[in-house]
C-alpha cells in the first residue's frame, strides 16, 4: 500500500489539508437530514406516514435540485453559487424544525421540505469537481485523478455512516431537534468555508482551469502542438486557435449516450441501497432486535469506504470499463446471499461482505464520468450522479418496505439482487470508448487517447 499512500498524499497536496475537513463536515448534513427529518416528524406528529412524506420530498428535491445547482455552478463557479445554497438550505432547515416542533400540518412540512432538499449545496459533486479540476492544472495523470475520486468516495461514504449515527445520538441523548440543528450550522459554516476557500478559484465558470495551461483542446487522435518561442512558425495557428474556443460552448448541447447508462446505473445503485435498507430494518425487526438495523447498516458502509481507499492500489491497466462491468458481477455475486439470510450473525457478515462492492461501483462510475463529460458541465454530471442515487434509494425504499412487509426481508433483498443484475446489463452493453473532443483531458505530454 506503499504506492497508494503516496498517491493519497499527493491528492491531499492538491488543495491543502483544510480543504478535505471543511468539505467532509459541509456534506455531512445531506446525510444527517434525511433520517434526523424521519425522526423528528414522526416523534412531533405521531404519524409515520406523515414522516415518510416529508422524507420523500426532501429526497426528490434533492434529486431534481442537485444537477441544477451543478448547472449553476459550472456556469457562474462555485463560490456564489454554494454561499448562496449553503445559507438558503440552513435557514430551510432551520424553518423545518420549527415547523416539526410546532406540529404544522403534513402539507407544509412537505413544502419545506422539498425546499430543503433543493438546496442541498451539493458539496461532495463540487469537491469531487474542484479536485480534478486542480489536478488537471497539475498536469497530473488518470492515475492521480483516479485516486481523488477514491478518495472524495471515501469521505461520502464515511459520512452517511456518521451522519445517521449523530442523528441516532441525539434522538436518544436528547430530540432529533438537536440532530438537524447542528446540520443546519454546519451548513452554514463550513459549507461558507468550502465555498470561500482558496481552491474555489481554480475552476472559473468557463471550465477552462481542467485543461493544463497553454494547451488547446484538439480533435481526438490528433497530437498536442506545443506553444511559444521554438515551436516553430504555424501558418495555420490562428486558425487552429478558434475552433479550440468553441467545444466547450458545442459541446454543452450535446452529451454522450454512455453518460446517460452510467446514470441510470447509479439510480439502481440507490435502488440497491434502499431495498437493502428495507430489508435490513425488516429483517432485524422479525429477530426482534430493531436498534442493530443502524449498526448493521453503518457496518456495510465502513466496508465500502476501505473499499474505496483500496482502489488506488488497483494496477493502471485495469481500465475503467472493465472495473465497471467487475463490480457489476461483484454486487450480484455478493448480494444474493443476502436471500438466505436468518440470522443476526449471518446478516452482518452478509452486508460487510456486500459493502465491499458499493465503493468501487459508485467510484468507477465517477471516474468514467470524469473521463467522458464535456469540460463545462463537469460539475452538472456529477450532482447528476449523486442526485441519482437519491432518487433511487427514495423510490426503493418506498416500493421494496412495502414488499417486505406483505412478504418478508427476503421479497426486500430480491429487489436489491434484481437492480445488481440491471447494473451488469447496462455495463456489459454500454460502450464507454468514444470521448467527445471537448472532453478530452490528456495527461501532460500525451496524446490524446480513449477511455481503456
Amino acid at each position: 500500500m506503499t504506492a497508494a499512500t503516496a498517491a493519497f498524499r499527493r491528492v491531499l497536496a492538491l488543495g491543502g489539508p483544510l480543504l478535505p475537513v471543511v468539505s467532509f463536515l459541509g456534506r455531512l448534513p445531506t446525510a444527517m437530514c434525511q433520517f434526523g427529518s424521519l425522526l423528528l416528524v414522526a416523534e412531533t406528529s405521531g404519524s409515520l406516514a406523515t414522516a415518510g412524506l416529508v422524507g420523500g420530498a426532501l429526497a426528490a428535491g434533492q434529486t431534481v435540485g442537485g444537477p441544477l445547482l451543478g448547472r449553476l455552478a459550472d456556469r457562474h463557479g462555485q463560490r456564489p453559487v454554494v454561499l448562496a445554497a449553503c445559507w438558503f438550505d440552513a435557514l430551510a432547515v432551520t424553518a423545518l424544525v420549527l415547523a416539526a416542533l410546532a406540529r404544522t400540518g403534513a402539507l407544509p412540512l412537505a413544502l419545506i421540505a422539498l425546499l430543503a432538499g433543493a438546496g442541498v449545496p451539493q458539496i461532495g459533486p463540487l469537491a469531487r469537481t474542484r479536485l480534478v479540476a486542480l489536478a488537471r492544472r497539475a498536469r497530473a495523470d488518470d492515475r492521480l485523478v483516479h485516486t481523488a475520486l477514491s478518495f472524495e468516495g471515501t469521505l461520502d461514504e464515511v459520512s452517511f455512516v456518521l451522519g445517521p449515527a449523530l442523528v441516532g445520538l441525539s434522538a436518544t441523548v436528547a430530540h432529533p431537534a438537536v440532530a438537524l440543528a447542528l446540520a443546519a450550522l454546519l451548513l452554514a459554516v463550513c459549507g461558507s468555508a468550502f465555498a470561500l476557500h482558496p481552491t474555489a478559484a481554480a475552476l472559473r465558470p468557463t471550465g477552462e482551469a481542467l485543461r493544463p495551461t497553454g494547451e488547446a483542446l484538439r480533435p481526438t487522435g490528433e497530437a498536442l502542438r506545443p506553444t511559444g518561442a521554438g515551436s516553430g512558425p504555424d501558418p495555420d495557428r490562428s486558425r487552429d486557435r478558434r475552433p479550440a474556443a468553441r467545444p466547450a460552448r458545442s459541446a454543452r448541447a450535446r452529451m454522450p449516450r454512455a453518460v446517460h447508462a452510467m446514470r441510470a446505473s447509479m439510480a439502481l445503485q440507490g435502488a440497491l441501497f434502499g431495498a437493502c435498507q428495507s430489508g435490513i430494518t425488516a429483517l432485524t425487526a422479525d429477530l426482534h432486535r430493531p436498534a442493530q438495523a443502524g449498526l448493521v447498516y453503518a457496518a456495510m458502509g465502513v466496508m465500502s469506504a476501505v473499499a474505496g481507499l483500496s482502489l488506488a492500489a488497483l494496477p493502471a491497466r485495469i481500465g475503467l470499463p472493465v472495473r465497471w462491468r467487475a463490480a457489476a458481477v461483484a454486487l450480484i455475486a455478493l448480494s444474493v446471499p443476502l436471500l438466505f439470510v436468518r440470522s443476526l450473525g449471518a446478516l452482518y457478515l452478509a452486508v460487510v461482505v456486500l459493502g465491499a462492492a458499493f465503493a468501487p461501483h459508485l467510484i468507477t462510475l465517477f471516474g468514467l464520468t470524469e473521463r467522458l463529460v464535456p469540460v463545462g458541465r463537469l460539475a452538472e454530471s456529477m450532482a447528476f450522479l449523486t442526485s441519482a442515487v437519491v432518487g433511487g434509494q427514495a423510490l426503493s425504499l418506498a416500493a421494496s418496505g412495502r414488499l417486505a412487509e406483505a412478504y418478508g426481508p427476503s421479497a426486500a433483498f430480491a429487489v436489491a439482487v434484481g437492480a445488481a443484475v440491471l447494473i451488469l446489463g447496462l455495463a456489459l452493453t454500454t460502450r464507454a470508448t468514444d470521448r467527445p473532443a471537448a472532453a478530452i483531458r490528456p495527461a501532460a505530454g500525451a496524446p490524446a487517447g480513449s477511455v481503456r
